[in-house]
């Protein structure tokens, strides 16, 4: 049984966030997994050691309001993500999450590792699986480069190859026309353009064949299906 799946927008271990969070971990647990939250803050890599030991508190403060337990995951370079031992600490967690930070150097850090299989192959037999800002714009087959309109852009993760996600949607974007947001993203035909806004999700949880808003804000959907926004708890197949 392939495990649930979540786009997020941002808010990673905050407590707006909190509920849907356990809602990930119930949904590993209903397929076999044990209650377990994996924190991989592999995208803030370049951070500051200050910073990442705020990111660190704040998803054990997370993991503490949930009652569960949290195992944050040190994997800043491609040796790390090579480090068997890190890779095994994965086994059987209900959640795995890939917090914010930087996309290209998490696709670049993470891709063809030992922790990207066992990524995926805990995903692929139950484990839910979140992605937030860059967590979930990696999961495409590439990232666009905003600081370089015509740069190239980087491979992703290749999980999701025709989606394109545009977190902090209503932050970043607020001020930007969507047609100028569908060039930016270079998004391919047949691709599906995704905007979700900060403290919200889209998510296709485990047995459904569909994808819902969660949160307190919008899902826009730019292209690859019609123009739509759903709000909580609305769902789209596609």
């Amino acid at each position: 049984m392939i495990g649930s799946l979540a786009l997020v927008g941002s808010g990673e271990y905050l407590p707006a966030m909190s509920e849907f969070e356990r809602s990930l971990i119930d949904d590993g647990v209903k397929n076999g997994k044990q209650p377990v939250y994996i924190q991989i803050p592999t995208a803030a890599g370049q951070e500051s050691e200050a910073r990442l030991k705020y990111w660190q508190d704040l998803g054990q403060r997370a993991a503490d309001s949930i009652g569960v337990k949290s195992i944050f995951l040190p994997i800043f370079t491609r040796d790390d993500a090579n480090n068997q031992e890190f890779a095994d600490q994965i086994n059987n967690a209900a959640l795995i999450y890939l917090s914010g930070g930087d996309p290209h150097y998490l696709a670049k850090t993470l891709s063809n590792t030992k922790l990207w299989t066992a990524i995926l192959e805990n995903w692929q037999t139950g484990s839910s699986l979140a992605g937030c800002s860059a967590g979930a714009m990696v999961l495409s087959s590439h990232i666009p480069n905003f600081r370089v309109s015509k740069g190239d852009a980087t491979p992703g993760l290749n999980l999701i190859p025709n989606i394109r996600v545009i977190p902090h949607f209503n932050k970043f974007f607020r001020w930007i026309p969507e047609s100028a947001a569908k060039v930016v993203m270079n998004v391919p035909q047949g691709g599906i353009l995704i905007g979700i806004d900060e403290l919200t999700a889209l998510v296709k949880r485990s047995g459904d064949d569909f994808w819902k808003a969660s949160g307190l804000g919008k899902v826009h959907f730019l292209k690859g299906v019609p123009d739509q926004q759903l709000l909580d708890g609305q769902i789209i197949k596609f």
